[in-house]
């Protein structure tokens, strides 16, 4: 079974591959199922869109983003539209990932898809959206779960240091200075006068 560094670096190599202009090894451009890969390149107006995967304890996380237009927020099937895009990424990283390690990996949808649209202008708008998916059990039982409270790793001799007040004996010195003829002054402050030191 695959430990969750091995899951991470599997995904990540499938990441690796997403560019926008991204090919195979047969020179095929690499089709994941986003807007962008629609039209021509050069003479068809091209939608920006992407993704990412961020990873936490048991799960990740795929984050889409996409300029959209007004009018397909209203249509009434964005929502769909938008969870189904985010599960058609989910769908293939599963395919690469099996490609690039030769094993199989499930990801379970948890929850909702999370969107936030933001105007740019009166016609489009950026629709950021995100869903988690949870890894397998026995995938992460080498992870120590993050809401545990830290444990204190200080060293002894550094922590006996500070508890004495560290390099601070009595009133600290002002910054020395040489005013020639081997003599050194210092004051404690700028208000003070100067002194040998």
């Amino acid at each position: 079974m695959a430990t969750t560094l091995e899951i991470v670096r599997g995904i990540s190599q499938v990441l690796s591959n997403t560019h926008d202009g991204a090919i195979d090894e047969n020179g095929e451009p690499i089709k994941i199922g986003l807007k962008r890969e629609e039209g021509h390149p050069i003479h068809d107006s091209r939608v920006m869109d992407g993704f990412k995967v961020s990873f936490y304890p048991g799960s990740i996380c795929i984050h889409y983003h996409s300029e959209v237009k007004l009018k397909e927020v209203y249509s009434g099937t964005f929502e769909e539209d938008t969870e189904s895009m985010i599960d058609q990424i989910a769908q293939f990283i599963k395919k690469e990932y099996k490609k690039v390690t030769g094993s199989a990996l499930s990801l379970t949808a948890e929850g909702e898809v999370t969107a936030i649209v933001q105007n740019t202008s009166r016609v489009r708008v950026w629709v950021q959206a995100h869903r988690y998916y949870k890894l397998p059990e026995g995938h992460v039982e080498d992870l120590h779960p993050i809401d545990q409270p830290s444990q204190d790793s200080v060293d002894g001799k550094f922590k006996d240091f500070l508890e004495k007040g560290g390099w601070k004996k009595g009133d600290p010195q002002g910054q020395p200075v040489y005013t020639g003829k081997g003599k050194v002054q210092a004051r404690k402050d700028i208000h003070s006068p100067y002194k040998a030191e």
